[in-house]
């Protein structure tokens, strides 16, 4: 403590110490960031795409397991559309694009797109 008072008063760290005995502040504004828009990436309903194929795609692009990729195949079967994740602008595009490619490939109509959350 007697070192840093000592180094105080000879103009050391605390030489921007103002006459009234008061320690200048010197504060950083930072910008306020917003948080990224996020999407939902969707699986559409058709008649002709195999269940199989749809629970293929969930897994290999949405990383679900077996189970859950059965569960939403089921939900997009019988509801007519079913949600895949939430990502946000760039990934969602980038999940869309590979499903369809790939779906495409393989000869099959599954259609998958993005909307807002």
């Amino acid at each position: 403590m007697a070192k840093i008072r000592a180094m105080a008063s000879n103009g050391g760290p605390d030489k921007g110490k103002e006459e009234d005995g008061r320690t200048g502040l010197v504060t950083k504004t930072r910008p306020k960031t917003k948080r990224p828009h996020l999407y939902k990436v969707l699986i559409l309903n058709d008649d002709y795409t195999p269940m199989e194929f749809v629970v293929h795609v969930l897994e290999k692009y949405f990383n679900k397991g077996r189970e859950e990729a059965t569960r939403i195949m089921l939900h997009v079967h019988h509801k007519g559309v079913g949600m895949c994740g939430v990502y946000t602008y760039e990934v969602a595009e980038t999940k869309v694009t590979q499903v369809m490619d790939f779906s495409r490939q393989h000869g099959h109509p599954l259609q998958c797109t993005m909307e807002k959350e």
